[in-house]
């Protein structure tokens, strides 16, 4: 099990929290949960709603649309990031490829500590502008 401070130092480097400071990621450090997954174990399905944004801490995970692969999500990569602000069906399936441990945010907690905390909403929205920009 990872301490909060683990988690605190594994979360600075995830891309949506990058502008996120210390003392906050420490109150998201504490919604997340530790998940140990063997290979081949479908996280989520593509059209399902979405529930919870997932983090790589070891191991690798297949995103992969109609059979098709999209991405292989490794060390310190998010996927299931739009789940922290839209509610629209999964693009995407996530299957692990190799034995896993994954940090995951429940959707549901992280509003409750966005109610809480302005300073997180203005960081992750700042970090998803970002990212949308990089797209065009």
């Amino acid at each position: 099990m990872l301490t909060t401070i683990e988690k605190v130092i594994f979360l600075q480097d995830i891309d949506i929290f990058k502008h996120t400071p210390t003392e906050d990621l420490a109150h998201i450090a504490a919604i997340t949960r530790e998940v140990n997954v063997s290979e081949d174990v479908v996280l989520f399905r593509e059209g399902e709603i979405p529930d919870a944004i997932y983090m790589v801490i070891e191991g690798a995970v297949r995103l992969h649309k109609a059979g098709s692969e999209v991405m292989i999500a490794g060390s310190k990569d998010a996927f299931g990031t739009w789940a922290l602000v839209d509610d629209e069906p999964r693009v995407v399936t996530a299957t692990t490829i190799e034995r896993s441990l994954l940090l995951k945010i429940n959707r549901e907690d992280f509003f409750d500590l966005l109610s809480d905390n302005i300073g997180i909403t203005q960081s992750l929205f700042k970090a998803l502008v970002e990212k949308v920009r990089g797209l065009m």
